[in-house]
């Protein structure tokens, strides 16, 4: 059986430079691995806060790689150099707001700061991007919000299915009428 795709993308000039770990990355694998009992495989990449270098690895793992779901971590902040949403928005077809939306207001029963996150999500083709905060602690509280709906969202855009342990993470899936 032929493992599931799904792209890790960490964006963070200093993590690409290897001035220190990227602890976010790995916090989104060790949360899928937590979550999903599908054979799945990550395509993991750390790059530097650059738009056209966000859009194209986007891209990239969505039309070569046949990702079926790409998470991003870091750039979602209003520094000015923080434009993951920007990169998503420009590579996707159209964008999901009840992500972000979801996501910030998880984030706020943590931190007043949560407004000033702008993740969001979107879809190009068959895959759903979600862009997440950069903390790894924020990467957990956030996924445990919104990735309830992610395995029918693919679903529905055609994507593989993906199973989960429910005794972590319970997907909503309507029953059939």
């Amino acid at each position: 059986m032929q493992s599931i795709k799904i792209g890790i993308i960490t964006v963070s000039d200093r993590a690409s430079n290897g001035v220190y770990e990227d602890l976010s990355g790995k916090a989104i694998i060790n949360t899928l691995n937590d979550y999903l009992t599908s054979n799945w495989q990550a395509i993991y990449k750390i790059i530097p806060d650059e738009q056209d270098v966000i859009e194209q690895t986007i891209i990239d793992m969505v039309d070569n790689e046949n990702c079926c779901l790409v998470v991003t971590t870091g750039g979602t902040g209003p520094a000015k150099r923080d434009v993951t949403p920007e990169a998503t928005e420009a590579v996707c077809n159209r964008m999901m707001p009840g992500f972000g939306e979801l996501m910030r207001a998880e984030s706020l029963k943590y931190v007043p700061t949560a407004i000033l996150s702008r993740q969001t999500a979107g879809l190009r083709g068959s895959s759903l991007i979600i862009n997440l905060p950069g903390k790894p602690k924020s990467i957990r509280e956030c996924l445990d919000a919104v990735f309830p709906a992610v395995p029918y969202c693919i679903d529905l855009i055609q994507g593989p299915y993906l199973e989960c342990n429910e005794n972590v993470i319970k997907p909503f899936r309507p029953k059939n009428k």
